[in-house]
């Protein structure tokens, strides 16, 4: 997947997750199911994410073993800065443990399910490359 390619998937995802969380909270005023500040983590895990795929996309484009250790960094360093946010957050503000679990995880979940697939796209065209020279 060409990184220009990526960049308007990532973006649609992006407003289309945006759009769910939004009208979510514009359909049910005042029942507390966004959690508050969660567009700053929002933001956050989706610059993470963004950050993760271009690191993992240079790593595969240069190859060999530090592709590997390109991705394999790249999603523990994402792993790490989240689990420091929620630190963060949890000390800053009094949440709704259930609620805050449930929005947290279900955004952590859905951009790096993106981030997969797209990493795996590029794999998978790597792999057809190397069927063909053979």
């Amino acid at each position: 997947m060409k990184l220009l390619r990526f960049f308007f998937l990532y973006l649609i995802f992006t407003l289309g997750v945006g759009l769910i969380a939004y009208f979510i909270d514009l359909g049910y005023p005042g029942q507390g199911l966004l959690i508050p500040k969660f567009w700053v983590i929002f933001g956050a895990i989706a610059v993470l994410t963004l950050l993760a795929y271009i690191f993992s996309w240079m790593g595969i484009r240069r190859g060999g073993e530090f592709s590997i250790v390109a991705m394999m960094g790249s999603i523990l360093v994402k792993l790490l800065f989240c689990m420091v946010l929620v630190l963060v957050y949890l000390l800053k503000f009094r949440v709704n443990d259930l609620i805050f679990a449930t929005n947290f995880i279900s955004l952590y979940f859905l951009f790096t399910a993106f981030e997969v697939y797209a990493l795996l796209c590029n794999l998978r065209h790597q792999n057809k490359n190397l069927k063909n020279s053979f």
